[in-house]
């Protein structure tokens, strides 16, 4: 397996290049070499602008500066998402941060909490996250290294724009080769393995392993290969979105710290902010609602936010349809698919990035070296995403199950107990009983620490059956200990850092510390 053809660009498939490329040394090294054939006149979906702390370290491990990320890209700093109107779609609200509760991993704290709930919310309670996110502060300093932080933190990016620094990046930095082209033509060897592709340039692309990047119309898997695919719109019903970019008022307008979702009556809407503009799209079940409805709701969304009239009447929707749901399987002969060509659920809690990350990761770091190795790779792959499909699915309907809204259909089939996993009814039972643990993590790598169940859970105000008020003395102390601790955190970070605008326009200034 030396010679690997990715099919397609955006940021699936230049993520996928950067960590083989750097995995395998590629600039240096002929024994592993990265092509990546991409059709000039067929655009990304381009809206995934949210990305998970882990792109941290994927952008590290390709060598790429952050400093020149954040100044290419339009990024802002994204500190884990703000969900309004969820629980009671009376103005109610709750923060799913990025960092973790204090004292983890080592005590779980969310039990001690329980008796207090009327008193403070979980979030507020356990990390200084939540109200430093509503104040629009930085999750660190000028002084702080790259990649370094004083709050765990993502990115909010232009999409466009991150799959040509990719490009540059790779090309130029890490050996991987681009050959611009539109596949014709995809030949198989006898034993049904893809051997070549043959391109509109009368090119022929010849490859030992084949990776799918061509979006949704999943080209090598999807309709070469004919895997099927697993439909989950009978669980999370949304499959349209409707999506603007909106300029801020003027230039000192404050950029969001985390990605703001709003419940509507059929979905819901995201407002992510950039240095220079919003992007701000409604989600929605097509079933609920007709795009009419959906352009007027996303439009009543701006107003209520405070965009002029005069800005939104140069706004054109842009109209995107899915299908939620996943392949079968997602590695198949010589052919692994990642990105939206894998599936697409839909864009809460920003799952699509980290995705492409995670299999591009398990790709280079399991890199097969023959076709006897590939099956056992290609299997293990495939159990391993079938698993983080499933979870995300879980945790992405959590949000729905809890809710108490009743305004609509839709909110009540989302609730409908035929429309619940069993595998998340499961874990709804013994939360009645005991808070969200590492017990319910079936694996060492789990895409959601159980903390995150925690912040949805509790602040989506879930009744649990037993507050469990039996506890040790000396545990009841170290909990309030480190309620003590996480305000004095708080303290000490509200007077150190700056606004997120403040840091953004001092690294473009000067820059950030290099490790």
């Amino acid at each position: 397996m030396t010679k690997i053809v990715i099919v397609g660009g955006g940021s699936a498939g230049w993520i996928s290049a950067g960590l083989l490329a750097a995995k395998h040394n590629c600039k240096d090294s002929t024994s592993v070499q990265v092509y990546v054939v991409e059709a000039p006149d067929i655009a990304t979906v381009g809206v995934g602008e949210g990305t998970w702390p882990s792109m941290r370290n994927t952008l590290k491990d390709m060598g790429i500066s952050e400093t020149e990320f954040i100044k290419q890209c339009d990024v802002s700093f994204k500190q884990g998402s703000k969900f309004v109107n969820w629980q009671s779609g009376a103005s109610d609200a709750y923060y799913h941060p990025f960092t973790l509760p204090v004292g983890l991993p080592e005590f779980n704290i969310a039990p001690y909490w329980l008796p207090l709930r009327e008193q403070v919310s979980f979030t507020n309670a356990v990390c200084a996250q939540g109200i430093l996110s509503e104040q629009s502060l930085a999750p660190k300093q000028i002084s702080t290294p790259e990649y370094a932080f004083n709050l765990n933190y993502g990115y909010h990016l232009n999409a466009g724009k991150f799959g040509e620094f990719l490009k540059q990046h790779c090309t130029k930095q890490l050996g991987v080769n681009h050959i611009q082209g539109k596949v014709t033509k995809i030949n198989n060897d006898q034993e049904g393995f893809i051997y070549s592709l043959d391109l509109d340039t009368k090119q022929q692309v010849l490859g030992d392993l084949f990776i799918d990047c061509t979006g949704f119309s999943s080209l090598l898997l999807g309709q070469h290969y004919q895997v099927p695919f697993d439909s989950k719109q009978h669980i999370l019903m949304n499959d349209t979105a409707m999506a603007v970019q909106v300029p801020y008022e003027n230039e000192s307008s404050p950029i969001a710290s985390c990605t703001i979702s709003t419940a509507q009556q059929a979905g819901w809407t995201w407002d992510i902010g950039l240095p220079t503009r919003r992007g701000i799209g409604y989600v929605y079940s097509s079933a609920h609602c007709d795009d009419s409805v959906a352009e007027q709701t996303l439009y009543d969304y701006l107003t209520k936010t405070g965009v002029s009239a005069d800005i939104k009447d140069n706004l054109t929707p842009r109209k995107i349809s899915f299908a939620p749901g996943h392949r079968k399987e997602f590695w198949h002969k010589n052919v692994v698919a990642i990105g939206i060509s894998a599936g697409f659920i839909e864009p809460l809690e920003a799952s699509a990035l980290v995705l492409i990350e995670l299999s591009a990761r398990m790709v280079a770091e399991q890199l097969p070296q023959s076709r006897e190795h590939m099956a056992l790779v290609a299997k293990r792959f495939n159990k391993t995403f079938s698993y983080r499909w499933q979870r995300i699915v879980d945790f992405l309907k959590l949000h729905y199950v809890l809710s108490h809204r009743d305004d609509s259909d839709y909110w009540k089939d989302m609730r409908g107990l035929d429309s619940v996993p069993d595998s998340l009814k499961e874990l709804m039972d013994i939360w009645q009983f005991q808070s969200p643990s590492k017990q319910d993590n079936q694996h060492a790598e789990e895409l959601f620490p159980f903390a995150s169940f925690q912040y949805v859970l509790y602040g989506m105000g879930y009744q649990p059956k037993a507050t469990g008020s039996a506890f040790k003395p000396q545990d009841i102390q170290e909990s309030r200990r480190l309620f003590e601790q996480n305000q004095q955190h708080l303290s000490r970070l509200q007077k150190a850092l700056p606004t997120n605008r403040e840091l953004l326009s001092k690294i473009n200034q000067y820059g950030l510390p290099r490790i």
